[in-house]
């Protein structure tokens, strides 16, 4: 989408050099990116940052979990998050990301493991690893992010799923069909930050896979929701990766605390959700994954700054605004 090449590689030293736009050996940054094993690198110029002069950082960087721009330093793709940028949550992929092999402890952060198959929705969006959650709508159609897009000859969705590392019997791996992400998105400010994923056949609806209604109304200030996910429950620089899928129970916030929060970055489109005094949240690798409030989809895991920082509250879709475009797309796409 914006003409950027990858290179991806996976190896037993949790390090390589990177190949850059030309295919030549690039001195990239040999950092490890994620406490596992995966690591990326890309060039292109440094244009996906809006800067917010008055507030003396970027309105938000690539994020996910982290990879390199050869020569031009780090830009966040994956789950670990670079130092005073603001991160998408989860890896975003608009054109390429990291692999990642989850760790065995953790939890989204301030949260716990779900109950097995309590979230029988959830979707994860995989490549041979998650990468970005999703949510099951109907039994053909996923939601996600749009900044979660990946070219749909390489991505499948895993439902049914609860430990990552373990076949449990209940999972269903299916190819994905087509992939439709807002035509107003924008990638600077992530407004319209939605994409639908039309899988390739039908799911078997079971107790461990079922989809969850769209919401009848939009949610209001206090309300208690769930979310959960598969991303990473440390805080500042580390990463750490669950097994388990994990829950967190927060409420919806108000207009004004969300705006006071981004001040000027919160459309119509977006709401926060979360605690002002910070601790609990989802992170990186949350990226689409469902906020569910009384049993209805009302937002997906989109951005923010950080994870789980006070006065910095996590930023969903507000998935009621999209309603007549999700059907308008299903109907189209039948």
């Amino acid at each position: 989408m914006w003409g950027d090449h990858w290179s991806t590689f996976v190896n037993e030293e949790h390090r390589r050099r990177g190949l850059c736009c030309d295919g030549a050996a690039a001195a990239c940054d040999n950092r490890v990116i994620t406490t596992q094993i995966g690591v990326s690198h890309r060039c292109h110029e440094a244009k996906t940052q809006m800067e917010l002069t008055e507030r003396g950082r970027s309105r938000w960087s690539t994020a996910g979990l982290q990879g390199y721009k050869c020569d031009l330093g780090p830009v966040q793709v994956s789950s670990y998050r670079s130092p005073d940028t603001m991160r998408l949550f989860a890896l975003l992929l608009m054109v390429g990301a990291a692999v990642a092999v989850p760790h065995e402890d953790g939890r989204v952060i301030g949260g716990q493991e779900c109950e097995p198959h309590s979230r029988p929705y959830m979707a994860s969006l995989n490549y041979g690893y998650h990468f970005c959650g999703g949510v099951l709508i109907n039994k053909q159609w996923v939601l996600s992010v749009a900044h979660c897009w990946y070219n749909p000859y390489y991505m499948q969705i895993m439902l049914g799923e609860h430990n990552l590392r373990v076949f449990e019997g209940t999972e269903q791996l299916v190819k994905t069909d087509t992939i439709i992400w807002h035509p107003d998105y924008d990638y600077q400010t992530l407004d319209y930050d939605i994409m639908l994923i039309k899988l390739f056949h039908p799911v078997e609806e079971t107790e461990a896979v079922s989809p969850i209604p769209l919401p009848t109304g939009c949610p209001y200030a206090g309300l208690s929701c769930s979310v959960s996910g598969w991303g990473n429950t440390a805080m500042g620089d580390e990463v750490n990766l669950p097994v388990h899928l994990q829950c967190l129970d927060v409420p919806i916030l108000g207009d004004q605390e969300c705006e006071s929060a981004y001040p000027g970055m919160i459309s119509r489109r977006m709401m926060c959700a979360g605690y002002m005094d910070g601790g609990r949240d989802a992170c990186n690798g949350d990226s689409g994954s469902p906020l569910v409030c009384a049993g209805q989809l009302q937002g997906l895991v989109s951005w923010g700054q950080g994870c789980a920082l006070p006065n910095y509250p996590g930023v969903y879709v507000k998935v009621c605004e999209f309603l007549y475009w999700i059907q308008d797309v299903m109907e189209a796409n039948p």
